[in-house]
């Protein structure tokens, strides 16, 4: 009996697209998985064809080799196959009935079958050679961290709620409540793994009834509901380095979620996302600022001072007659970053009264007709 096609399986055309099979693939588990069939024992077995299918027609690299095998013939049945010379002279040219497959050294370039299948599925073993899944590390939480202007250009410390798979308290991960025994899975016999045989060789996948533990209780727990973990929330301070931007990241090793089966903790990876602010921005490592003053300090010349995003006030000297945008550039009070360091451009600009009493109307009027200004 010829092996069954994964085209078929899956119930789509050769050409289909890798998101036309990661859709159709979402469709069948869903509809076929055992915990929403319990009553249909076809469908665990549906479920098993439908992920070993997917295993391939998933994968970029495997599919294009399946195709390459499916091309010549490598997942026909034997014994529908002809013999070399039955129907056609050995050796002459036609379809794949030409190929003696385990005999073939090199195919199409692409080396043996026996190293296609080890490329394919992770190893030479065949159906029999099934290995326990191991220890499988922890969840990697990628999230996104909202960061004041200046404690990005500082650095400081801001906190962030967590959402991670913790193990559970009630259980101590092992799933079972309290006083029920833990035994080996029937679907798995304990190996944590299934072995889906097609056409001479298998791919390994974690049970889908343990999860690859291998183990399942007589009782679940009640508050994991037999996973061995909980989704908890946990508020960690997260150190933002100084001179950080937009886009930035940084990633805590261990701190994400617990591994399985003895697996090391994953990570978690944040982007910070720099809120902007109006009395600064930034170009570069260069801050720039804006110092606020009024006709007769640009006229005659003045002093203002400006804060930087340290809390430092810088005092800078105006020259008589500055005009408004004009810039002034303060040496080493910018950004600190990786051994260098920025300055701190202060842009002035002249704010000129909305309202003026009658007296200062009359003195801007003599000064407008000492210079020769019409008004």
């Amino acid at each position: 009996m010829a092996a069954k096609d994964f085209y078929t399986v899956m119930g789509v055309p050769e050409r289909a697209t890798a998101d036309e099979i990661k859709t159709q693939y979402r469709r069948l588990a869903k509809e076929h998985h055992p915990d929403s069939n319990k009553n249909d024992p076809k469908s665990a077995e549906r479920f098993k064809e439908i992920s070993e299918a997917y295993q391939v027609l998933g994968d970029q690299k495997k599919r294009t080799q399946y195709d390459e095998m499916r091309r010549l013939g490598a997942f026909e049945s034997r014994a529908a196959r002809p013999r070399p010379g039955a129907g056609q002279r050995q050796g002459a040219p036609g379809g794949p009935q030409n190929f003696k497959f385990d005999e073939i050294n090199d195919v199409g370039g692409i080396g043996g079958l026996g190293d296609l299948f080890s490329s394919m599925f992770g190893g030479g073993g065949g159906a029999r050679g099934q290995r326990p899944v191991g220890p499988e590390p922890g969840q990697t939480i990628e999230t996104s961290l909202d960061v004041p202007f200046k404690i990005a250009a500082t650095g400081g410390k801001v906190p962030i709620d967590l959402e991670v798979n913790e193990e559970c308290a009630s259980c101590s991960g092992s799933g079972a409540a309290k006083g029920a025994r833990v035994q080996a899975c029937h679907e798995c016999n304990g190996r944590g793994s299934i072995s889906f045989g097609q056409g001479g060789f298998a791919v390994n996948r974690p049970c889908p009834m343990c999860l690859g533990k291998g183990q399942l209780p007589t009782e679940k727990c009640r508050d994991c509901k037999g996973a061995g973990e909980t989704r908890s929330k946990r508020k960690v301070m997260i150190t933002v380095p100084a001179g950080v931007d937009s886009g930035g990241k940084i990633r805590l090793k261990g701190q994400g979620g617990r591994g399985q089966r003895g697996g090391a903790p994953g990570d978690i990876v944040i982007t910070f996302r720099v809120h902007e602010d109006t009395r600064w921005m930034r170009d570069g490592l260069d801050l720039i600022t804006h110092a606020k003053i009024n006709v007769a300090q640009a006229m005659l010349g003045s002093k203002a001072s400006v804060e930087t995003p340290d809390e430092k006030t810088v005092a800078i000297k105006i020259p008589p007659g500055t005009s408004s945008g004009k810039r002034f550039r303060v040496r080493g009070q910018g950004i600190a970053k990786d051994g260098k360091q920025g300055d701190l451009l202060v842009e002035v600009e002249i704010v000129v009264p909305e309202k003026l009493s009658a007296e200062e109307i009359r003195m801007i009027e003599r000064f407008a007709e000492s210079v020769g200004l019409e008004h």
